[in-house]
């Protein structure tokens, strides 16, 4: 069986690359910078779902994902979460933070309704980040 990203996924995001495990997108909402890393594995719910080999590569790309956004956006902070609670399919999502976005200091779940960027603000976003990564 093949992988499939989830349909609310590919409606939420752009594809920036795939790494050995993991998709890369962009996030489509434009008051939180960041990306969402998907293992490219069939019918992947939980993070220990994974084959050990297979975990231990999502750690060091998650852990990539943080350093190249946080470099790219001089954020304050990186938040890295798995939730899953409405997509199923697991999924890191890695966020720029700020000390003044629009959810600070608590999560960005929740937090008013998302803001899809300008399609060419979103174009340049997803430049720099192909680039970054």
């Amino acid at each position: 069986m093949n992988f499939e990203l989830h349909p609310r996924l590919a409606g939420d995001t752009a594809f920036i690359k795939d790494w050995p495990v993991s998709r890369l997108l962009v996030m489509d909402d434009a008051r939180f910078p960041g990306i969402i890393l998907v293992p490219r594995r069939p019918n992947i719910v939980e993070f220990f779902d994974l084959e050990p080999a297979d975990r231990v590569m999502l750690c060091e790309e998650m852990a990539m994902a943080g350093e190249r956004l946080k470099a790219l956006t001089a954020c304050d902070k990186v938040n890295i979460a798995m939730l899953g609670n409405i997509v199923s399919q697991l999924h890191v999502h890695v966020v720029a933070r700020y000390r003044d976005d629009a959810a600070w200091p608590g999560p960005i779940w929740g937090c008013g309704e998302r803001l899809v960027y300008d399609p060419a603000a979103l174009d340049d976003f997803r430049s720099r980040l192909v680039n970054a990564f």
